[in-house]
């Protein structure tokens, strides 16, 4: 059985990453693209919430500190 946590924090990393995809795709910049792809994907592969929290906020802190 699943648990509700992974649930909404996959709902939430992957809005994320939907923002960071769309933002990477218009403005044709790669880190944000990746970062986005990696968040919307990565949360089906992970099923420890400690891990998937982690995972997520150094996913989304990437492109703040990799500047192309």
């Amino acid at each position: 059985m699943t648990n509700p946590s992974i649930l909404m924090w996959g709902i939430i990393f992957g809005s994320i990453g939907l923002g960071f995809f769309v933002y990477g795709k218009k403005q044709k910049a790669v880190i944000p693209f990746i970062t986005g792809i990696g968040l919307m994907v990565f949360p089906y592969f992970i099923s420890n919430i400690y891990i998937l929290v982690l995972s997520g906020i150094v996913l989304i802190a990437i492109p703040y500190f990799i500047k192309i």
